[in-house]
């Protein structure tokens, strides 16, 4: 029996993403600065953001359910934790994790890091299915790795 196909719906054309266009924001859990380079696209097959770790911190433990992350280095050293393996990244590295695979990106370096992080997470929200938080957290989700130990993060939420 042959599974049903997700249908591809891509963009026609193209589309210039700026400098200038990005939107930062701190995401809401781990308030790591992020900008979302394809939301503005309209793009359904693929998603690219851009993340700057602070000095001591880490973004959620988490998980995809179908979608692989394609995680590459643009500046500094990048650390990042899959399952019980920690690994540096160095400067242009990049790591894909597969779905199913616990990962998080920390930053237990004096320099902050920017990381280009690229996926599909859309496919995993099909329409008129139930969110279900817990198939992407199945375990605290702001929980620090061992590198971090008696750090404080994330930070105190803003007033």
């Amino acid at each position: 029996m042959v599974g049903k196909m997700q249908s591809m719906d891509p963009i026609e054309g193209y589309q210039l993403i700026l400098p200038s266009d990005l939107e930062w924001r701190k995401s809401n859990k781990m308030f790591i600065p992020n900008a979302d380079f394809l939301e503005r696209t309209g793009s359904k097959l693929l998603g690219a953001r851009l993340w700057k770790y602070p000095p001591g911190s880490a973004g959620t433990w988490h998980k995809h359910i179908t979608a692989e992350e394609f995680y590459f280095v643009l500046e500094g050293t990048g650390r990042i934790r899959v399952g019980e393996q920690s690994m540096t990244i160095p400067k242009h590295g990049g790591l894909l994790v597969g779905p199913g695979e616990l990962r998080q990106v920390f930053n237990d370096t004096d320099e902050e890091t920017t990381w280009l992080i690229v996926g599909a997470p859309d496919q995993e929200f099909p329409d008129g299915v139930p969110f279900d938080l817990s198939k992407f957290y199945p375990e605290d989700p702001t929980q620090l790795p061992k590198e971090l130990e008696g750090t404080q993060w994330p930070p105190a939420k803003e007033e």
